[in-house]
């Protein structure tokens, strides 16, 4: 099968498109033939190295298809559409290998998802179906996006109807889904953005002021549109150049979440700065708020019940034949992408969607 296959840390021409051979499901995975991936920021940020996974390595996380084969007692049957989405590789979590007997801080072992390929394997706990009306290229472009967005809107941060909240990134594909899963649960959202066309896409996501964070100050902003109160919780993807802004943009007992580095990781700082405003910082992850299958289907059948009434979009800004997955991290790492990037591991179908 073609498959995208990382033999070394670096740029995106260290991503090549080569034959590998067909995975194997293990007891408990299924084979899937893989339809859409959708390409996250997590996977630059693994083939640089940050994250380490280990070489060589079949990238992506993310992805939907059509099951091919089971291996173990499932609801899933063959022949089912799904959509999965696991935590990134080499990212080194806290894990134990039962899920049935997770304690408190641990989460289920993946199988490393490998999606960047023609066919994937899958844990059988992991998977969604995927909804008739829904297709296979929203499903890859919400199974990480859209579950990151429900956990960051609904259970990282205890937030209530005329709460405030910051948004970095809010033309990002989970920006654009956090924004408007905010607004639904009557929250006040400020966002971030590095362009004017950024800023209309958070806007038109329903946040309520938006911020060009390359040009202004958005801290100072921040404290001037909330009187100096500042905000209940910080959503910051962005870390290295945002995390000063963001902690300075939280009221007392605020929530400062960072859940990416896209402009690099948040230096060492000293715990006694929580102390100034009691306030509370969190690095979460997908795998530790789907511990569990009726957590990750409970998540996902919101998502895909927003997107089938309406309360939810999702924006695809482009599609690559799976060969072209080079081009498709240089268009997100160039910082123009508004909205998720997707590959097709068949003959693709064009670009700038």
């Amino acid at each position: 099968m073609k498959a995208i296959r990382v033999t070394e840390f670096g740029g995106p021409q260290v991503l090549r498109c080569t034959d590998v051979p067909a995975p194997v499901p293990a007891d408990g995975e299924a084979l899937i033939a893989v339809e859409a991936v959708g390409v996250n920021y997590a996977d630059i940020t693994s083939r640089i190295g940050l994250y380490k996974p280990a070489l060589p390595w079949i990238p992506g996380n993310e992805a939907s298809g059509v099951v091919l084969e089971t291996r173990g007692e499932s609801d899933i049957r063959v022949g089912d559409r799904v959509a999965w989405a696991t935590a990134p590789a080499g990212l080194g979590l806290k894990y134990i290998d039962d899920p049935g007997a997770s304690p408190a801080g641990a989460a289920p072992r993946d199988t490393v998802a490998a999606t960047y390929a023609e066919l994937a394997v899958a844990p059988l706990r992991r998977l969604v179906p995927l909804p008739d009306g829904i297709s296979f290229e929203t499903g890859a472009a919400v199974a990480m996006h859209g579950i990151t967005a429900h956990y960051l809107a609904h259970s990282v941060a205890p937030l209530q109807p005329g709460d405030r909240a910051l948004v970095h990134a809010g033309a990002g594909g989970v920006g654009q889904l956090l924004i408007q899963m905010l607004k639904n649960a009557g929250v006040t959202v400020y966002a971030t953005a590095s362009s004017e066309e950024k800023a209309a896409a958070a806007k038109g996501a329903g946040a309520d002021y938006v911020i060009n964070y390359t040009r202004d100050d958005f801290a100072a902003i921040v404290a001037d549109l909330t009187a100096g109160e500042g905000v209940r919780a910080v959503f910051d993807s962005v870390g290295q150049a945002t995390f000063e802004g963001s902690f300075a943009s939280l009221g007392a007992g605020g929530y400062l979440v960072v859940y990416g580095q896209a402009s690099g990781p948040v230096p060492p700082f000293s715990i006694a700065r929580l102390n100034i405003a009691s306030t509370f910082i969190t690095r979460p992850s997908i795998a530790h708020y789907t511990r569990t299958r009726k957590q990750l289907l409970d998540r996902a059948a919101d998502v895909f019940a927003g997107l089938a009434d309406g309360s939810l979009t999702s924006r695809v800004h482009a599609v690559y034949p799976l060969a072209e997955a080079a081009q498709a991290h240089q268009e997100l790492e160039s910082r123009r992408a508004i909205g998720k990037i997707i590959l097709l591991p068949g003959q693709g179908r064009g670009k700038g969607r």
